[in-house]
């Protein structure tokens, strides 16, 4: 689940985009004809760019060698990513990284994050104070898994790419 709006529209737009210039090229109407983009957000887009102090900001973050487009990597079939058919649930505070994070991470590798336990639900994150989630995956018999745990797991999976 998406933490919030601009989250979501950070998404979309890393989708469709490759990197921050093609993102700052991109007119009006292109961003209008995004799904969720209306053209009060694409006019408030398109004007960011517009501003100097902003592309200022682009540069310093270019010369600090922040990476402005997304990796370049060999496009997978989902099904054939790591964690293709893994649903996980994240529950309770994780130490070491943001949820919006985690569940990019799990998606990036072919999972999916939901947001309540289900059946289909393959492993429940338990992070610090987990809540309700934790009871109804030992209900389940739902496989839960700690953040270190989690944490390797991902990077197994990372390495299989």
């Amino acid at each position: 689940m998406i933490s919030s709006w601009s989250d979501q529209y950070a998404e979309l737009l890393a989708e469709q985009f490759h990197s921050i210039d093609q993102l700052a090229k991109a007119s009006q109407e292109e961003l209008s004809d995004l799904s969720s983009i209306g053209p009060k957000i694409a006019e408030s887009i398109v004007a960011f760019f517009r501003q100097d102090r902003n592309r200022q900001i682009i540069e310093k973050l270019r010369k600090a060698d922040v990476r402005l487009e997304r990796e370049k990597v060999e496009e997978a079939r989902p099904e054939e990513l790591p964690l293709a058919g893994l649903e996980f649930v994240l529950t309770g505070k994780l130490e070491s990284l943001a949820r919006s994070e985690a569940e990019a991470r799990i998606k990036a590798l072919g999972g999916k994050a939901g947001s309540d336990v289900t059946k289909k639900t393959s492993y429940v994150v338990a992070g610090a104070d987990p809540g309700s989630k934790l009871a109804k995956a030992e209900k389940l018999g739902t496989k839960t898994i700690n953040e270190a745990e989690f944490l390797d797991l991902l990077h197994k999976a990372k390495g299989k790419l």
